[in-house]
């Protein structure tokens, strides 16, 4: 199947892309990597009446630290976060993303934009605390990553706005723990453990419409609990649905066991 019409536009600025969403009244759409745009395009799951490609937009693609945290364009690719070495578990999780070919197109932004509960990327700016820098025409504003996702593929973005950058905490220790059925499959179960500013933070993917917070696991070891026992609790504290690739028990089973191997990556036994 083959793409509905548009009218494509190559932006030459953040400003151009703003004024050209908000000419589109909610029927344009960003391109960057397009790993999750084209293919819904092609089965005309998607209709927009604009393409905005921002990839020729100078100065998102770049990484660097600034103090006790990296800074991300939005056009940074997952093969570029998964090669830099200022955040080890950013690039830890870029390396589960997809395949070469995903990677080497996918960009840090799109995949936070898109929103897919199965996502890596979402896993860990929730898990870090991180923040999202977003342009729009009233200016520019700043999006904290648990208040940017509302639901599974659904986020507070508005229609005539644009995500121009991300802010990870960088934590002073750190676990990352994936299970899928094949090693770029989307994941069934996430987990990430990020100690940010002396906080322990447990944050799971997978199990629920937006990257969930483990609290209670989270108290359980801020109580003296064990590692094993913070797994626990943080499966009992989910609600998974089930689907062909795993039953609710299965997924709260695996739940536990990620939990367990990301505290385990971070020391925490």
């Amino acid at each position: 199947m083959k793409c509905a019409p548009f009218d494509y536009v190559r932006a030459s600025s953040v400003e151009e892309v703003v004024t050209t969403l908000a000419a589109a009244d909610g029927e344009g759409k960003i391109l960057a990597g397009g790993q999750s745009l084209v293919p819904v395009l092609a089965l005309r799951m998607a209709r927009p009446a604009v393409l905005v490609d921002v990839n020729r937009i100078p100065g998102l693609s770049s990484i660097h630290r600034t103090g006790d945290a990296v800074e991300v364009g939005a056009l940074v690719r997952h093969s570029m976060l998964a090669e830099q070495t200022d955040h080890p578990l950013l690039a830890a999780a870029a390396r589960h993303i997809g395949h070469t070919a995903i990677r080497t197109r996918g960009t840090a932004a799109g995949s936070v934009a898109h929103a897919d509960p199965s996502a890596e990327l979402p896993v860990v700016a929730v898990g870090t605390g991180a923040t999202v820098t977003v342009a729009g025409p009233n200016g520019r504003r700043t999006v904290a990553a648990d208040e940017l996702f509302v639901s599974a593929m659904v986020t507070s973005l508005q229609e005539e706005e644009m995500i121009t950058g991300l802010r990870f905490p960088q934590p002073t220790r750190w676990g990352f723990a994936e299970f899928a059925r094949r090693h770029g499959d989307f994941a069934l179960v996430t987990a990430v453990v990020a100690e940010v500013v002396g906080s322990l933070r447990i944050t799971l993917g997978g199990v629920a419409p937006v990257p969930m917070r483990a609290t209670h696991a989270e108290r359980v070891l801020a109580d003296g609990g064990s590692a094993r026992e913070a797994a626990n609790a943080a499966a009992a504290e989910i609600e998974p649905t089930a689907d062909l690739h795993g039953s609710a028990p299965f997924r709260r089973a695996m739940a536990a066991e990620m939990v367990r191997r990301a505290l385990a990556q971070a020391e925490i036994l």
